[in-house]
């Protein structure tokens, strides 16, 4: 349900915009809030799963999701709408670290990575139809649908939570670090809202950077406190692990580029190329089915390889990847680019499998639910300052080459080669991993060594 509802919003935005009479190259917004939010609120995600259950939080973020769901289908304007995805966000903060901590904790250490691998077959479901979908329901019915087809996948996912789910709720659960979730959330929503002002919200130069410091002096400030609390939302120690600290990064940095894609692909299609919402729609459907088919890739390649080369060499590679949409063009060979979206989608895929992995395969106890939720609001919040980054820099092109189709064409064109290249740049980090990386993590010579069940079984 998450993931449809991302990839139809993407591919529905410039029908939204002529609906609500905004500009496409101006309705990052829709995706910019409901990814903030997310990140916002997935820091309190493992706590509220220790405290109330992990089927109760499943349960009440599938009902608030819906609930925004309704509310963004009943919009009338792009504030609306906006506001809408905030409420949407907040049930999306729960459903995926809640439901990630669910299988963290019923699977031993040596199984991880496959099943890592394999839960994510179904979330692929959702890029893998709802672009098609999406463009399908803007040209028969009108956007308004692609919010009111969460409700029947909603209600079953409320059914098959209470049949199916674990209540897995902790018996002692450490205070809540409310000022430290202050100090955290302040921070991202300050460097976010500077990133977008320099597009969308024509933030003064200033203004701008009094948020970036704000926003700085915030995160600064939460990790000053962190190391004094004796519960802070993110124990400081969680450093001490190298893996994951080096994943973390490599996901916050990589994912830049990564979660710009899926709002510039469908536009780059729709505003420049002439494609129709369905015909777009039907094009992200090479980038899907890559997706899927490197599940199988991911375990066999990092077993043979290790992390660290793996990720050195497939980071360089998504980075190209990305790039080679510089080169699109309408004359272009529709089998050439067929190709070039399924090839996309390969190594994007495989880069999160692998990312994803080394970064929780070394967390043991109870770093393992704040760890999850981090890596979490990592993810989302990367996405949410990809969006707005890219979307910055399309701004910045489409005022320099201008704005009619030819000249967008070279507007997208340049912003795809710079997100390219931000990519390529954070392959660094993950040349800092060991070249004798485990595969199956550190903790299950623990889990030998103490003849028992950890708390990730």
């Amino acid at each position: 349900m998450q993931t449809l509802d991302t990839t139809i919003v993407n591919t529905a935005l410039p029908a939204m915009a002529r609906s609500l009479g905004e500009l496409p190259l101006r309705m990052q917004s829709v995706v910019i809030a409901y990814a903030l939010t997310m990140a916002m609120l997935i820091p309190a995600s493992g706590w509220l799963a220790d405290r109330f259950g992990i089927r109760r939080a499943f349960l009440a973020a599938i009902v608030l999701f819906v609930a925004g769901s309704l509310l963004c289908a009943s919009s009338r304007t792009l504030l609306e709408l906006t506001a809408s995805r905030v409420v949407q966000g907040i049930g999306g903060a729960m459903l995926l670290p809640v439901g990630r901590l669910a299988v963290l904790r019923a699977f031993p250490h040596e199984q991880l990575l496959p099943a890592m691998s394999f839960i994510a077959i179904p979330g692929l479901l959702g890029p893998l139809i709802g672009p098609t979908l999406g463009g399908w329901l803007v040209e028969v019915a009108s956007w308004h649908w692609i919010f009111l087809i969460n409700v029947p996948i909603g209600v079953a996912g409320c059914i098959a939570t209470f049949a199916f789910m674990p209540e897995n709720r902790q018996p002692e659960v450490a205070p809540f670090d409310g000022s430290g979730y202050a100090l955290l959330s302040t921070g991202m929503v300050a460097i976010s809202f500077a990133i977008d002002g320099l597009s969308e919200l024509s933030f003064r130069h200033a203004t701008v950077l009094m948020l970036l410091v704000l926003g700085l002096a915030m995160l600064v400030a939460y990790w000053l406190r962190a190391v004094q609390v004796p519960h802070p939302l993110f124990p400081p120690s969680l450093f001490g692990t190298s893996t994951f600290s080096i994943g973390l990064l490599g996901n916050l940095f990589a994912r830049l580029g990564s979660g710009s894609m899926p709002f510039l692909i469908p536009l780059l299609l729709q505003v420049s190329m002439g494609y129709t919402p369905l015909h777009s729609g039907l094009m992200m459907l090479p980038t899907s089915v890559g997706a899927i088919l490197s599940k199988r890739l991911a375990t066999p390649l990092i077993t043979r390889f290790g992390y660290r080369r793996t990720l050195i060499v497939n980071t360089l590679t998504v980075g190209a990847a990305m790039a080679s949409f510089g080169l699109i063009s309408p004359t272009e060979p529709l089998g050439i680019l067929v190709l070039q979206l399924g090839f996309f989608g390969i190594v994007n895929s495989l880069q999160f499998t692998a990312m994803n992995t080394v970064t929780l395969k070394d967390l043991t106890g109870a770093g393992a639910s704040s760890g999850n939720s981090m890596l979490s609001m990592i993810q989302m919040l990367s996405m949410s300052l990809g969006v707005a980054a890219a979307a910055g820099l399309l701004t910045t092109f489409v005022e320099l080459f201008g704005r009619d189709r030819p000249q967008s064409l070279a507007a997208f064109h340049a912003t795809f080669a710079c997100v390219g290249a931000m990519t390529a740049v954070s392959a660094w980090i993950f040349w800092q991993l060991s070249g004798d990386t485990p595969v199956i993590g550190r903790a299950q010579a623990h889990e030998v060594a103490e003849a028992k069940t950890s708390d990730w079984g």
